[in-house]
C-alpha cells in the first residue's frame, strides 16, 4: 500500500470462526459502515507539531465544538502522500478563516512523521500536526484500516460541531484527493448549517441555493422549475 503499486483486492489473512463469522454479519446488519452521521470516534495519539517542530499529542476532545477534518493517508516516504499533506497545508488559511481544523493521520511513528517533514521538499513550511496512530486503532474505528498490511486508505472525514461526520471520502492509494472540491464541500456545509438551505450539486458561494426551509411545498417535484442544469454546471 505504497502508492507505488497497482490496485489490489483487500483480503483478510485471518481465519475465523463459524461462529464469529455469524457475530460479524450481525454486526454489519445493524451498523452501516460509513462513518457519515456518526459521532467522531474518541482518540487520543502522540502527534508531530510542524509549526513548532515539537512533538505532542492529540485527542478528540481538541477539536470538539470546531469544524474538523480528520484525513487518513496510508504513509510516510511515499509519493502521492506528501502531495495530499501539502495541497492542504496550502490551503490552510483559507480552512482556518472558516473555522476549520486539519489533522492529517498515518500509522507511521512522531518520529517518522518529524523525519518526513523535515527532508521532503513539498513539505517545506507545514503547519500542519500530524497524528501517529501507531496502535492503528484510530484508523480501526474511522473503518480505514487496512489490517493486513497495517496502514490507513485514503480516508476524509468532515465533521460539524456537534461532532457528527457530515462527509466522507475514502478510496485507494494510487490517485490523490481534490482539496479545491473539498473546500467547495466545506463551504457547502457551513452554508447549509446555518441558513436551513440546502446546496445543489457543485454549489459555491454567490450560486443559487434550494431554500427547502421556507418553499418546500413549491418546490417538490419542481426542482427544475427553480434551477437549471446550465445554471448547476456553471
Amino acid at each position: 500500500m505504497a502508492c507505488d503499486t497497482g490496485i489490489k483486492e483487500r483480503t483478510s489473512k485471518k481465519e475465523i470462526s463459524q461462529e464469529q463469522e455469524t457475530i460479524t454479519k450481525t454486526k454489519e446488519k445493524k451498523m452501516s459502515s460509513t462513518m457519515v452521521l456518526r459521532k467522531m470516534p474518541e482518540f487520543n495519539m502522540s502527534a508531530y507539531d510542524a509549526k513548532t517542530g515539537h512533538y505532542t499529542t492529540v485527542s478528540s476532545e481538541d477539536y470538539k465544538g470546531k469544524w474538523t477534518v480528520i484525513c487518513f493517508y496510508p504513509a510516510d516516504f511515499t509519493f502521492v502522500c506528501p502531495t495530499e499533506i501539502a495541497a492542504m497545508n496550502a490551503k490552510y488559511d483559507e480552512f482556518q478563516e472558516l473555522g476549520v481544523e486539519i489533522l492529517p493521520i498515518s500509522t507511521d511513528t512522531k518520529f517518522s512523521h518529524k523525519r518526513f517533514v523535515e527532508t521532503e521538499p513539498i513539505l517545506k513550511g507545514l503547519k500542519l500536526t500530524i497524528g501517529a496512530d501507531t496502535t492503528k486503532t484510530v484508523s480501526e474505528s474511522f473503518g480505514v484500516l487496512i489490517e493486513e498490511e497495517g496502514v490507513a486508505l485514503r480516508g476524509r472525514f468532515l465533521f460539524n460541531p456537534e461532532g457528527i461526520c457530515v462527509a466522507q471520502e475514502v478510496q485507494a492509494d494510487s490517485v490523490g484527493r481534490n482539496v479545491n472540491e473539498f473546500l467547495r464541500q466545506v463551504r457547502a456545509w457551513q452554508h447549509a448549517t446555518a441558513t436551513g438551505e440546502v446546496c445543489p450539486a457543485g454549489w459555491r458561494p454567490g450560486k443559487k441555493t434550494l431554500p427547502v426551509n421556507t418553499d418546500v411545498e413549491q418546490m417538490t417535484g419542481r426542482v427544475g422549475d427553480y434551477i437549471t442544469i446550465e445554471e448547476i454546471l456553471s
